[in-house]
């Protein structure tokens, strides 16, 4: 038998062994079995009641409150993803984007944005996600920058908390994805063109996937961290203007 099942046995003859004690005890002080069994039977009646409290509604408000509090450190660990290696690859890919104009424009975050502003974008992504042209892209430099941002991401990949997130685990195992693909490769620079439009797919599996998380992190900071927005703001990679330096 299992310790952990064992533990369990124990404490839960203990408990039934105290209760009979207990009952035994008030019936010989007072010598009074009916007002035993009322109160017996009120306590067994009144057990669906307590159940309800405990586990659907009092549970159920931990839980939440523990959840909160496991997003508020998953969005600590994205933040730095976007901060470490997230930010700089979007630049890289929106410069091989033929929709980079449109991208630009639209994703220019404001200060001024609503949770109406942010859900439309997201629409939107969802029915035209951004697509990279790989004859635009430098595939060398590309692969190289993934190579040197491999470790990162297998200690971001190592945080337990991480799985909680579906989306975001999504688009580390397309990062892990594309980067063996291009590990395994000896070369780039003649590769026929069905291997290109394969690699193309891959790239813009995780091209997507970072614009649309990159999207959910700045509406999670805005209005709640207005430090770590305005910094956001000032490394925005689709904002042309934008500049750490404040004047």
């Amino acid at each position: 038998m299992r310790e952990e099942i064992r533990w369990k046995i124990i404490v839960a003859l203990g408990l039934v062994t105290l209760s009979l004690a207990l009952y035994t005890l008030h019936f010989f002080i007072f010598q009074d079995p009916e007002h035993i069994l009322i109160f017996l039977v009120s306590d067994i009646a009144f057990l669906p009641i307590e159940v309800l409290v405990v586990t659907l509604i009092i549970d159920q408000m931990l839980e939440s409150r523990e959840r909160q509090q496991r997003m508020e450190k998953l969005n600590l660990v994205i933040g730095t993803f976007f901060s470490t290696e997230g930010t700089p690859l979007l630049a890289m890919l929106a410069g091989a984007d033929p929709r980079a104009g449109d991208l630009r424009r639209e994703l220019v975050v404001q200060e001024s944005w609503t949770p109406a502003r942010f859900a439309a974008l997201h629409k939107e992504l969802a029915v035209h996600p951004p697509a990279v042209d790989i004859a635009r892209l430098d595939t060398a430099r590309f692969a190289e920058y993934l190579f040197s941002r491999e470790e990162f991401v297998l200690r971001v990949v190592e945080n337990p908390m991480v799985f909680e997130h579906e989306s975001f685990t999504d688009l580390l195992l397309a990062l892990g994805h594309v980067t063996e693909e291009f590990k395994a490769r000896q070369g780039l620079a003649a590769l026929p063109p069905a291997d290109r439009a394969h690699l193309e797919r891959d790239i813009n599996r995780v091209y997507a996937a970072l614009v649309i998380q990159w999207l959910r992190y700045m509406e999670y900071i805005h209005g709640r961290y207005p430090y770590l927005f305005s910094l956001a703001l000032r490394t925005n990679p689709f904002d042309e203007s934008a500049s750490v330096v404040i004047s």
